[in-house]
This record gives C-alpha cells, sequence and structure tokens, in this order.
C-alpha cells in the first residue's frame, strides 16, 4: 500500500466509514455466494436424481439471488457517498491551504496545474473510491470464506485454490508496477498541459504582438500529443494486465475443475459436493481477479493523491526576491495564527519596527535580508532605494506577514507581529503591488475591494483622488465596464492608478508601495506621483522605489543593499539620485 492510499484512509472520517461498512457488505456477500451454492448444487443435484420438490428451493435461490443484487446496488451508493464526502474534504483542504498561504506563493504557482488538480484531478479519485476499496474489502473476506467451506466439503480442490490464488496478486503486481508509473507520468503530463494551456490563453495578447501565438499553437499541440501517447500506452499496459490475470484465473479454476470431473466420474465423488466446488471455485478467484482491474482503473487517482499530499504538506511557502523568480522559504504562508490572537494596536500611531530581521530563502546562499534593524515612526513617509534583488520587497512582505522571519521579531508598536490576527492587521494596511491584480469583473468592483460596502459615489471619489476618473468615464460603460482578467483592456498605468483607487478607498492608517511607477510612460508616472504623494499625507507610509518622481515626498530614504539597511549617502534632489536608485 502506498502512503499516500494510507494517509487516505488514516485522515479521511468518510473513507474509514467506507472501508468499515464495505467490509460488512463483503462478508454477508460472501455468505450470500455460499447460500447461492449451496441451493443451486442441491437443486440440480436432485433434478438429476429425480427426486425432491423444486418450488422452496426456487424461492430461497430467488431470495438469495434478490439479497445479492440488493447488496451490489448499497454497495455502489455508498461507495458514492464516500466518493462524494472525500473529494469535498480533500477540496476543502486544498483551498484552506491555498486561502492561508501568502499571496506571493501563490503568485508563484502554476494556477493552470492547481485548477487541474481541484476538478478533474480530484476526480480521478471516484474509480478507486468506488471500485478499488470495496474490491479490497470483498477480497479480504470472500476468499477466505470460500476456501473454508471448499475445505469441508473437498479438502483437495481446496489445498489447489490456496496454492493458486497467490499467483493473481504476484502478476498483478509485477504488471501493476510498470502501470504505476505510467499513470504518474501520464497524470504529470496532463498536469503540465493544462497549466501551460492556461499560460498562454493569459498571454495571448503579448503572444500576438510579438508575433509567437503560431509557436505556441505547436507547443500545445505537442503537449497534448504527448499526452496521448501516455494514455495510450497506459490503457495498453491495463488491457495486458487483464489478459494476465484472466488466463491466471481461468487455469487455477481448471485445475481445480478437472480433478473434480475425473473423480466424479469415478465414483469418488458425489454430485452434491462436486457441484458445490465447481461452483464456489470461480468466487474465490474473482474478488482478486476485480481488484486487479480496478487498480489500473485506479492508478490516476492514487498519484492524484500523492500530489494533493504533497501540496497539502508544502509547510515552505515560497517568496520572490525583488525582480527575481520567486523561490521557496520557510514558514512564507500568512502570519500565523496565535492560539489567541493580541488585539492590534492604534495603527495610524503605532511605531513599526524589524529587530534584528533575518530572511533566508533555500535556494540562495545569501540571506535577502541579514540582521536588519529599522524603526518607522508614527506618519513617516519612509523611502527604500536600492538595486533589484536588494531585498526591498521582502522587506514589505515582512511587515505584511507574507513572509516570517527566520531570525528577529516585527513588531506593530512593541507587539510581535505573528502574535496579533491576521485579518484584523491586514485591515490596517494598504498593499499597492508593482503589478496589481484586477479581476474579471467591472471597474466599479475591483476598486471596491479597497473596501466592499462602499457606495458609487464613495467608489468615485476615489478614482478622482488616484488621478483615475478621466480614463474610467471614458471607457464604454463607465465604472461598469467589465475587464478582461489581471485588467485586460487597460493599459499598465491605468491599472495602477485602479490599484491606488483602492488604497484611497480603503482609508488605511499604514501604506506600503511597491514601486508604484515601475513600468509607466512619463505622462501615466506623472499621474500616479500625485496620485501617490495625496495618498501618502497623514499615513505612515514606506514606498520602494525605482524611480526618482517619489523621493521628494519622502521623510528619510534608506538604500537596501545585499540584505543590509543602511542611510542613503545624502539627501540631494531627486535628480541626484537617479544613479543610485537605478544601480
Amino acid at each position: 500500500m502506498k502512503p499516500a492510499e494510507r494517509r487516505l484512509r488514516r485522515e479521511i472520517p468518510a473513507l474509514r466509514r467506507h472501508l468499515t461498512m464495505s467490509t460488512v457488505l463483503a462478508l454477508a456477500g460472501a455468505g450470500l455466494v455460499l447460500g447461492q451454492a449451496e441451493l443451486l448444487a442441491g437443486l440440480l443435484a436432485d433434478g438429476f436424481a429425480g427426486r425432491g420438490r423444486w418450488t422452496g428451493p426456487l424461492v430461497a435461490l430467488g431470495t438469495v439471488l434478490a439479497l445479492r443484487a440488493l447488496l451490489a446496488w448499497a454497495r455502489g451508493a455508498l461507495a458514492q457517498r464516500a466518493a462524494a464526502a472525500t473529494k469535498r474534504d480533500l477540496r476543502d483542504r486544498l483551498t484552506a491551504h491555498l486561502r492561508d498561504t501568502g499571496p506571493r506563493r501563490l503568485a508563484a504557482g502554476r494556477h493552470g496545474e492547481t485548477a487541474t488538480l481541484l476538478t478533474r484531478g480530484l476526480d480521478a479519485l471516484d474509480p478507486y473510491l468506488t471500485g478499488y476499496l470495496p474490491t479490497m474489502a470483498a477480497t479480504a473476506v470472500v476468499p477466505l470464506v470460500v476456501v473454508v467451506r471448499l475445505g469441508l466439503a473437498d479438502w483437495t480442490s481446496a489445498l489447489i485454490v490456496v496454492i493458486t490464488l497467490p499467483l493473481i496478486p504476484v502478476f498483478g503486481a509485477l504488471v501493476g508496477l510498470h502501470t504505476a508509473r505510467r499513470t504518474a507520468r501520464q497524470w504529470r503530463l496532463l498536469a503540465r498541459l493544462g497549466g501551460h494551456f492556461l499560460d498562454v490563453v493569459a498571454g495571448l495578447p503579448t503572444l500576438r504582438a510579438f508575433g509567437r501565438e503560431r509557436h505556441q499553437t505547436r507547443v500545445v499541440r505537442e503537449m497534448a500529443d504527448a499526452h496521448r501517447r501516455a494514455t495510450m500506452r497506459t490503457l495498453r499496459v491495463a488491457f495486458l494486465s487483464s489478459l494476465v490475470l484472466e488466463t491466471v484465473a481461468t487455469l487455477s479454476v481448471a485445475l481445480v475443475a478437472v480433478p473434480v470431473g475425473l473423480r466424479l466420474l469415478d465414483g469418488a465423488l458425489d454430485l452434491r459436493t462436486a457441484l458445490i466446488v465447481l461452483f464456489l471455485a470461480p468466487e474465490a478467484y474473482l474478488p482478486l481477479r476485480a481488484a486487479g482491474a480496478a487498480f489500473h482503473d485506479s492508478a490516476e487517482g492514487i498519484a492524484v493523491a500523492e500530489r494533493v499530499f504533497a501540496l497539502l504538506d508544502d509547510a515552505d511557502g515560497t517568496v520572490g526576491t525583488d525582480d527575481a523568480a520567486p523561490a521557496a522559504a520557510p514558514a512564507a504562508r500568512l502570519l500565523v495564527r496565535a492560539p489567541v490572537p493580541v488585539p492590534v494596536p492604534e495603527a495610524r500611531t503605532a511605531r513599526l519596527v524589524l529587530d534584528g530581521v533575518t530572511v533566508h530563502h533555500p535556494d540562495r546562499a545569501e540571506p535577502a535580508l541579514a540582521d536588519v534593524s529599522l524603526t518607522v515612526h508614527p506618519g513617516e513617509h519612509l523611502a527604500l532605494i536600492g538595486p533589484s534583488g536588494a531585498g526591498k520587497s521582502t522587506l514589505l512582505a515582512l511587515l505584511l506577514g507574507f513572509v516570517a522571519p527566520g531570525a528577529g521579531r516585527v513588531l506593530v508598536d512593541g507587539t510581535d507581529l505573528a502574535a496579533l490576527d491576521p485579518d484584523a492587521w491586514l485591515a490596517e494596511v494598504a498593499w499597492v503591488p508593482q503589478r496589481p491584480h484586477l479581476f474579471a469583473t467591472s471597474v466599479a468592483d475591483n476598486i471596491r475591494l479597497g473596501r466592499p460596502d462602499a457606495t458609487d459615489a464613495e467608489v468615485r471619489a476615489a478614482a478622482r483622488a488616484a488621478c483615475a476618473d478621466g480614463f474610467i468615464a471614458a471607457l464604454p460603460q463607465g465604472y461598469d465596464t467589465v475587464l478582461g482578467e489581471h485588467g485586460a483592456g487597460l493599459s499598465a498605468g491605468q491599472r495602477q492608478r485602479t490599484a491606488l483607487a483602492r488604497a484611497f478607498l480603503k482609508n488605511a492608517p499604514v501604506l506600503l508601495l511597491d514601486e508604484p511607477t515601475a513600468h509607466l510612460d512619463p505622462e501615466s508616472e506623472a499621474a500616479v506621483t500625485r496620485a501617490t504623494a495625496e495618498l501618502m499625507r497623514g499615513r505612515t507610509a514606506i514606498v520602494v522605489a525605482h524611480r526618482t518622481g517619489l523621493l521628494p515626498h519622502a521623510d528619510r530614504i534608506l538604500t537596501v543593499r545585499a540584505g543590509t539597511v543602511e542611510p542613503a549617502p545624502s539627501r540631494p534632489a531627486a535628480a541626484g539620485l537617479g544613479g543610485l536608485v537605478r544601480s
């Protein structure tokens, strides 16, 4: 049994109940199999002998057959309910895991693979839950009961069954190991195809702009063809396995039937006993044959379960270095929830302190931040400058709670940030990232994300404050214009001003800005700079700046370099800082 199977049975209560009920039903089914064989053998033996009455045994046989049919229906219904409960449990756990994972970690993941896992992937568990598990319960019960009855009827036939029964799981295991590898590869190709296809669709405008859409069409076609070939190879192995198991089972039954027939002709065995043996021998092999077939149907589900548990066990979040590829880092989930969260201090008058903070990324030898100590006073405007990858965005992620320090503490007015209620703290913070995410909904709803209960008038006021009202009014339906995913339909500057409008609407006392003017044309940069300067007024603000437009509005400028924080060399005019900011 694979670790994923053991964990499924250990952690999913519905699955444990399903196994218990399946075992009970299998035991009842084994009893009905014995009763059917006894009644049918008695009817045929008495019929050939020309004695006995038929009505009673026929009614009893019909009752047994009806009970077997009812038992099969009950087993299927219970299996379907258990499968639905198990998939719901896993989906809930996955979505909860994703909800409690930091935004930088989520942005680093392959969204297409996650979507495939939550939908098509978990549905692949159905054959395992509805077919393989009930069959395995029957395998543990039915052969044992049948062999005991055969031993009472004819010990030589029972001995042959006992010797040949292990051949089926042995041959099944030999083929099954090969099937498991094939199925795991098939699932990886499917997840890769789903993830890549979603990325291609999301980036289609960019691909078309650079004339690369035909190349990606070929890539998707090649990936789909690789998945098709892997699926066909898996099916070939599954069909081969069925042939092997059926052949072994048929030969095993023949080894029982031939000696029984010869002894019956010789008069060493009576007809009733011979019929009981012939009826029961196939029933001993049937659960094993069914288990072999069900294993191949369920192999993809097991591969999915392994991936699900690997994702749930991924306690190492993924955080990104500034302008670099994201990398895994310990404890990068959202703030760890304390058993009894401490109330959030008054954020407008709170000091933000980094006390000897160190943050490591596993794929980097050097720390992203090394023993950084920093105090931001209430109402202060702090600008962070320095080269890309120096740790500026990591510092903001610390204050947001998206990254937990490996050493040191982050304090809010003397209270450790890890002890605060994460939702309550984030309600006091407005964050404008370098590339804000806009959803496939109206412009008004995208702005209203800052405060969901805001009125239309408040949304328009926030947009005017962010210098966004002009371009929004020019859209086809104004504030009701539905955007594409990631804000498709707006320029980079318009998306940035929409994100600033969110921050205006939220009106939080702490403001964190991650390069709000990056990648903007001069006109958009000027508009965003004016809106940002207005937004910073009266708030504690920390700005990561690659450009100089916002530096005159900062009370203090710090340089972040190689994970350390130090004062800027001097406080010259903004134009004189250009070389330092871009270094």
